[in-house]
């Protein structure tokens, strides 16, 4: 058996103000959408720069429930892009949170973090730096010491 894709999908509680949300921090393309006639979004696909991921409205009467309704989540999405400080800037000046400011990082990225309103944590870096596996173990190793 191969597996052709990984697609993160994401349960949040009003998946069209989080369309909207993503559209404006991270300037992502809406693929299409299913609503119900009573306006909740059965599924959703958003394109990432070739990358899609999915989301759709919580659905507590089939355990489907959003990161938020959980007290968060602990998966992180990581967003590998061209500039991490304009996108964070970005994704804040949309409503995101900081957590964690960009920085450079021992394995060769500049990255931060931000939580956007629905709980879901993004880490969004690029390369600064082509390290081996070698080194980046070294490196870490060194943190530790």
């Amino acid at each position: 058996m191969k597996i052709h894709e990984v697609f993160a999908y994401l349960c949040v509680p009003d998946a069209g103000a989080a369309i909207d949300f993503y559209q404006r921090a991270f300037g992502v393309r809406e693929k299409f959408r299913l609503t119900e006639p009573s306006g909740r979004i059965g599924h959703a696909e958003l394109d990432f720069g070739g990358a899609t991921v999915m989301l759709c409205d919580e659905y507590p009467e089939h355990g489907i429930r959003s990161a938020r309704a959980l007290g968060g989540s602990p998966v992180t999405i990581h967003l590998h892009v061209d500039d991490a400080d304009a996108l964070l800037a970005q994704a804040v000046a949309a409503g995101a949170t900081l957590e964690m400011p960009a920085q450079d990082h021992f394995y060769g990225e500049r990255s931060g973090a931000v939580r956007d309103p629905y709980g879901h944590r993004w880490l969004i870096g690029h390369s600064i730096e082509d390290v081996q596996p070698e080194e980046m173990q070294r490196r870490y190793d060194k943190l530790f010491a």
